[in-house]
């Protein structure tokens, strides 16, 4: 059994510092508006990938870059000039559904993987696109079962890519699924004339609606459920099921939250992932992992359609059921490296001795701690207050750019 690539989500650079701290084989991302979070409220830039792949070079981690929306003819140019500045920065390959967008990047010999958009489901649809793709992402509403059978096939059959290796085969395994069929959902675009398939959603299925029968006016809840927002995909208590069905790629949804979530999924996946290839994997660990995951931005937790179980289990509320919540504190003001100390000012609530802080930033990443000794406006106090001044040892560097937050207990509706 081949050991699983890590993939993570990172949609700014505080939240590719945190997937690569915490342990991501590779990184996808978007750049400017032809991808999926094109409406994300920071996106990565041109310019910036040469800093994104610099980065990962540097811990031999993967970069996939995302070009995978619906792409109109005034699109092209954008789409070769992308392409072609990936090529230059040494992207590792694009991910891409558009037949245009392929065609451009086997133009510059870059290395492609079909999206889910596709909805690849069989063994001959991943023939055909074998022509052109190293790696595939199968259609989310496949069953483990059926992917296993596909990877068995491209072993059986010695089916490879454009770079002369087996075809591998790319899952996703935790974070929002969309109700519609392998994300292709019109709903945001008729209803607000803003396109999910150009990376534009505005995710009106996540509201709450009410049924209303034409022809009697009555009007009824179902069951106050939120029955066009599932919850979300997590895969960690039957990941050595995942392991055995031969994927090669596992892709932790996830561009549009926050580094915290990043750091927190990134962890707890990398730990069970490498808890299979020991032969230590336990459903003790499964119990501490999910604990964790629930501490960050979650709709709830199911298996999606790997387990073959009935389908739709929906979200019984708006918003996140993370069951902790971070305030912000205050920014970063100045890093002292000798003595290794961070100095904060304190601009909104309150920080202790005891509390469980959060500092993130575009090169800190996401760290989370508890605090255990800090002096206050230069006293060594349990508490500050809005307009102190705090330092705290720590064994990173951090910028003026940094946040500091405190983690809180977060209650979630039954």
């Amino acid at each position: 059994m081949q050991k699983i690539e890590l993939m993570a989500p990172a949609g700014n650079f505080e939240s590719l510092q945190a997937a690569l701290d915490n342990g991501a084989d590779s990184i996808y991302f978007g750049v400017e508006q032809l991808n999926m979070r094109a409406r994300a409220t920071i996106n990565f830039t041109l310019e910036d990938l040469p800093e994104i792949v610099k980065r990962c070079e540097a811990k031999n981690v993967r970069t996939y870059l995302t070009l995978n929306t619906i792409i109109y003819d005034h699109d092209l140019s954008i789409v070769k000039t992308l392409i072609k500045q990936a090529k230059q920065a040494n992207v590792t390959a694009v991910i891409a559904m558009d037949q245009a967008v392929i065609a451009v990047a086997r133009e510059h010999n870059m290395e492609v993987h079909i999206s889910t958009q596709i909805n690849i489901t069989n063994i001959e649809t991943v023939k055909f696109y074998a022509l052109f793709a190293d790696t595939m992402v199968l259609s989310r509403e496949v069953s483990l079962r059926q992917v296993k059978h596909i990877t068995e096939q491209i072993e059986k059959e010695q089916i490879k890519g454009p770079s002369g290796r087996l075809v591998e085969i790319e899952i996703f395994g935790h974070g929002a699924l969309c109700m519609a069929v392998s994300g292709k959902c019109y709903m945001s675009l008729h209803a607000h004339n803003s396109s999910a398939n150009r990376g534009a959603c505005k995710q009106n299925c996540r509201k709450k609606y009410t049924v209303i029968d034409q022809e009697t006016g009555v009007e009824m809840e179902l069951d106050n459920e939120y029955i066009m927002s599932p919850k979300d995909l997590c895969t960690i208590d039957f990941l050595d099921q995942v392991a055995d069905a031969g994927i090669k790629v596992l892709k932790i949804e996830g561009r549009g939250r926050a580094p915290e979530y990043v750091a927190k999924v990134i962890k707890c996946y990398r730990e069970a992932i490498d808890s299979i290839a020991n032969d230590n994997y336990s459903k003790e660990q499964v119990i501490s992992w999910m604990q964790e995951l629930e501490k960050v931005y979650n709709r709830g937790f199911w298996s999606g359609y790997y387990l073959g179980q009935k389908l739709g289990e929906w979200s019984k509320g708006s918003g996140s059921h993370a069951t902790q919540k971070k305030v912000y504190i205050g920014k970063g003001v100045h890093f002292y490296p000798k003595a290794k100390i961070g100095e904060f000012k304190i601009e909104a609530y309150d920080i202790s001795i005891d509390d469980t802080i959060l500092i993130t930033g575009p090169t800190t990443g996401a760290k989370e701690f508890q605090l255990k000794e800090m002096l206050v406006n230069d006293e060594k106090l349990l508490k500050g207050t809005k307009g102190d001044s705090v330092t705290i040892p720590l064994d990173f560097r951090i910028r003026p750019s940094d946040k500091l937050y405190k983690i809180v207990e977060n209650k979630v509706e039954a």
